[in-house]
């Protein structure tokens, strides 16, 4: 049996076909001239270096066997052969060259972010990806959209997790396809990594620096990646999705965001005059703050002290309620405490308020309004 099984790994190692290369455990060959140009590389490496390790364990081993004590062989004296050393200097310097040629025109082209068509920033966030089109006045969130109950494995009998689990979100990054995208990373809080294996892309978020990646995908598809930076408690939670179109396709998809963002800062307006009841806040505010604050404060509000406090009886949610409305808002600089005032409605705003003051036993009683938001901020 042992034998056996050393035949089939001797018969892998030497007939390390397409096959092999196409397999599941390899580097994904993607869907950009890049990413194929980076499998390639790849590959030749792969190939120079099994080659290598053959010729020259092959002839170790070769060595060893046959010219043994046991058999009568006698070691060599010489000590020097300019012939060797020459030879020994010199292939490897053709190996090198044969790798580092491929290897520069890849990185070089890797980097090269001439003649973009369009440009997006994307920002990292804990725990979340902002994507702003540059001259095209739009920009949006990306959240993890897989319910918390199935992450916190608190689903009910007969709810499966579905196929993307914790690789869907709420709204994807979309691109068209055949156009250059040039992509300007940075970050508002702690180093993230922005990474889409199919486009052979990871680059880090830095906060206070920019760095630069592109893209030109050749299929239209959905391509999903994660933040590749250990960013903190729910790193695992911050997942990239990518929808590339065809061009018409994503024109179309343009003018419906512009159409969509027209509507929903009328309905921001609208929403100033309306008056919700007690009720409807603590619904629409629980599910707000379960999708955006109970990362970090927990869903029962008990937080993570020191980093993230409680809200539970909190001076916070029982004090003054405008200085409620601006952390919130605002945020609070030097903290984990992100600015939601960008994120939120004034809706969704006003409903997080009253639910945190009024859930988990704080019960004040007080009801904040959009106007009040409005009004605390001047969003």
């Amino acid at each position: 049996m042992r034998s056996r099984n050393l035949s089939w790994l001797l018969l892998g190692v030497l007939f390390s076909s397409s096959t092999w290369a196409e397999s599941s455990i390899n580097l994904t060959e993607g869907v950009t001239g890049v990413s194929h140009d980076v499998y390639d590389l790849h590959m030749l490496v792969l190939y120079i270096c099994t080659v290598i390790g053959l010729v020259v364990f092959g002839a170790m081993f070769w060595s060893m066997f046959f010219h043994r004590k046991s058999k009568g062989h006698v070691a060599a004296t010489f000590h020097e052969s300019t012939k060797v050393e020459i030879l020994w200097t010199v292939i490897p310097i053709f190996i090198l060259l044969a790798m580092a040629i491929p290897a520069t025109n890849t990185l070089i082209a890797i980097e090269n972010n001439d003649n973009s068509e369009l440009t997006i920033q994307i920002t990292g966030s804990q725990w979340k990806w902002h994507y702003s089109y540059f001259d095209q006045d739009l920009d949006y969130f990306s959240v993890l959209s897989t319910p918390r109950a199935q992450w916190d494995n608190l689903s009910g009998p007969g709810e499966e997790k579905g196929e993307n689990y914790l690789l869907e979100v709420d709204k994807p990054l979309v691109i068209p396809i055949n156009r250059k995208v040039r992509f300007l990373i940075t970050s508002d809080d702690v180093i993230h990594s922005w990474w889409v294996p199919a486009f052979a892309v990871k680059q880090d978020a830095v906060p206070g620096f920019i760095n630069e990646a592109w893209t030109n995908v050749d299929e239209p598809g959905v391509y999903r990646g994660q933040c590749a930076e250990l960013c903190g408690k729910d790193h695992g939670y911050m997942p990239i999705v990518v929808t590339a179109l065809p061009e018409n396709e994503f024109d179309a998809w343009l003018k419906e965001q512009k159409v969509a963002a027209i509507a929903a800062a009328e309905a921001e307006k609208a929403s100033l005059a309306e008056r919700m009841t007690m009720e409807e806040l603590m619904t629409l505010g629980e599910s707000t703050y379960v999708a955006s604050c109970a990362a970090c404060h927990q869903a029962n509000g008990a937080g993570f002290p020191p980093s993230f406090p409680a809200l539970k009886g909190s001076p916070i949610a029982l004090g003054d309620v405008s200085k409620h409305i601006d952390i919130v808002v605002n945020g609070k600089s030097g903290t984990g405490m992100q600015a939601f005032g960008k994120q939120l409605t004034l809706k969704q705003l006003a409903a997080v308020i009253t639910y945190e003051r009024n859930a988990w036993g704080n019960n004040t009683g007080d009801v904040v309004q959009t106007a009040d938001v409005k009004a605390a901020t001047g969003k």
